[in-house]
């Protein structure tokens, strides 16, 4: 008897312990050591100093910096709207000026401020620094998005568990009605916290609203697909899909500029990086970009979708083979253990 104990507690502990393994290889492989990796930057103005000043960034910073050269001030701004510039530097001999887009990410603009200080340091003059977005009152950081998308995310995955083990006894329909109605709910808490009670959302909101009924939508349908093959262990891959992947290329504390290739790769189409990236689109950034962002929520979705019909078709045939006592204590016993080991981060 107290073998069997020890051999079911040891069981249980392998979920957690693979957790922590996880979330370590993880938060730490992603953040442990930010620095520019292709930071793209522009020197503003077309002079023979100018071209030299933009190549010695160019040979100093190697692999760290993608360095151009634009014509006028005017362009730089329009690129750091349009997404795809990170920082400019207008040269002055008394007034040298940093141009970056905080809301677009407040760590990669202090990591553009680092490279264009330096500068101005050997040139003796104080650099002024011009942000070209300007943030929600509530969220000056323009990290409140993120944060939102940690709300979204485990109040979706965590869903899973309920809806997965406490409604196994249920056709797939009613389960996947669930997960439509819960994702619903999900996205109105989402919207209401980070609207009216904290301010990071100020416009926009019809829009931000379903793009977090659709990123919650697309957890929870791969979720309770992924429940019929994976039984108790949906906890555990669900967190790897939708935290320790999903959390760290979301864009939301380092953008793919300040990481390595690996996470850089997932953030071009991970759904959490389309949430936050399309939310930024839509609040800061006139929407620049916001198409291919919206399209990875959809396609997840999608996938979510897929995992449910094939999920519902093979309990069909699990249900025509199996003795009809077996197929009632078994879900049973999986919902007690599942709903044990469920863990929110």
């Amino acid at each position: 008897m107290a073998s069997h104990q020890i051999r079911h507690v040891a069981t249980h502990l392998l979920t957690p312990l693979l957790m922590c393994l996880g979330m370590g290889l993880a938060y730490l492989g992603a953040f442990h050591q930010p620095e520019p990796n292709h930071l793209a930057i522009a020197v503003v103005g077309d002079t023979p100093q100018v071209k030299v000043l933009a190549q010695t960034l160019k040979d100093t910073g190697g692999d760290k910096l993608d360095v151009i050269t634009l014509p006028s001030r005017e362009d730089a701004i329009g690129q750091l709207r349009h997404r795809d510039l990170a920082g400019a530097f207008v040269p002055d001999a008394q007034h040298p000026e940093a141009l970056v887009a905080t809301a677009g990410s407040d760590t990669t603009a202090m990591a553009v401020e680092t490279v264009f200080q330096q500068i101005a340091a050997k040139q003796g003059t104080p650099l002024t620094v011009t942000d070209i977005t300007s943030p929600a009152s509530g969220d000056p950081t323009a990290q409140g998005i993120f944060f939102l998308l940690v709300a979204l995310s485990i109040g979706s995955y965590g869903s899973v568990a309920a809806i997965g083990a406490a409604g196994a006894e249920l056709p797939m329909w009613i389960r996947a009605m669930f997960g439509l109605v819960t994702s619903l709910i999900v996205s109105l808490i989402g919207l209401a916290i980070a609207g009216p009670v904290f301010h990071v959302v100020e416009h926009d909101n019809a829009a931000v609203w379903a793009m977090s009924w659709l990123y919650s939508a697309g957890i929870l349908a791969v979720g309770i697909g992924l429940h019929t093959f994976l039984k108790r262990w949906t906890t555990l891959v669900m967190m790897i899909l939708f935290v320790m992947l999903n959390f760290t290329t979301s864009g939301g504390v380092y953008t793919p500029w300040l990481q390595n290739d690996f996470f850089g790769a997932l953030h071009s189409f991970w759904n959490g990086a389309g949430f936050v990236e399309g939310a930024r689109s839509l609040l800061y950034f006139d929407g620049a970009g916001f198409g291919s962002r919206l399209a990875s929520l959809f396609l997840w979705f999608g996938a979510g979708v897929v995992l449910v019909i094939a999920a519902g078709l093979t309990e069909k045939r699990r249900a025509a083979s199996a003795p009809k006592h077996a197929a009632i204590e078994e879900p049973r016993e999986e919902a007690e253990q599942e709903m044990e080991e469920t863990v929110g981060v």
